[in-house]
């Protein structure tokens, strides 16, 4: 099913993808289509982590609702999609709220990168933090909310982020930390619409889940020492 992929990256490269452990915590709007991308793309060992359930609000913008899955689980629904994909593909799930009592669950699993697509400031602290102690690549995704043109998209160091009022809160913890490793980012430098509360399309934060798929496999691809081949 992937020969379209190794086609266009190689089989070395093929490999590299396929033995890839990623971890995504969030699989709603942003995180949904990282998964999506992912799997599509190769990638057969994944960690899933959200404590939601799928609400009828989610179906103008998050690929796995609809009509029929109203009030499951994400990770259970993810786990049904992803098998439906690729029945190879290794899935984890995590029903939790990701917090610093319990975040030591990811101390059990070799994870190459992560993907932080939640909405929830703490757990983006707690997963930048961790990162950062294990030595583990991570891309995180800042606001999408209140925002329409997904063009304004960008990846990019936290340190350089401007027009997001979500990115202001973690470049500030980011400073604080006075580290030297690099925090990457998915980013609008779009202004957000003013709004009495947060809204969305599907447009941004479906690419810029995009987006932060496509960085963690751009860099398995680009660091030949990053994963060993199978």
């Amino acid at each position: 099913m992937f020969d379209r992929v190794v086609s266009l990256l190689g089989e070395d490269n093929y490999y590299k993808i396929k033995n890839a452990t990623v971890l995504v915590v969030g699989i709603g709007g942003v995180g949904g289509y990282a998964v999506e991308s992912l799997v599509r793309s190769g990638i057969e060992n994944i960690i899933l982590v959200d404590y939601d359930t799928i609400d009828i609000s989610n179906l103008n913008r998050q690929i796995i609702s609809d009509s029929t899955n109203i009030g499951n689980d994400k990770v259970v629904e993810w786990e049904k999609r992803i098998a439906l994909i690729n029945p190879n593909c290794r899935v984890i799930t995590y029903k939790l709220f990701l917090n610093k009592d319990n975040i030591n669950i990811l101390d059990n699993y070799h994870i190459d990168y992560i993907i932080d697509a939640c909405d929830n400031v703490p757990a983006k602290k707690l997963l930048i933090n961790y990162a950062i102690k294990k030595d583990i690549k991570l891309i995180s995704s800042m606001g999408t909310a209140n925002k329409i043109d997904p063009l304004k998209l960008t990846i990019t160091n936290i340190k350089n982020t401007s027009y997001d009022p979500l990115a202001k809160i973690i470049r500030k913890y980011v400073n604080s930390l006075h580290t030297n490793k690099k925090i990457m980012v998915v980013s609008s430098s779009e202004k957000p619409i003013k709004r009495s509360n947060l809204s969305s399309v599907v447009f941004v934060p479906a690419t810029a889940g995009i987006l932060c798929a496509n960085y963690v496999i751009k860099d398995i691809i680009e660091n030949k020492n990053s994963i060993m081949e199978g």
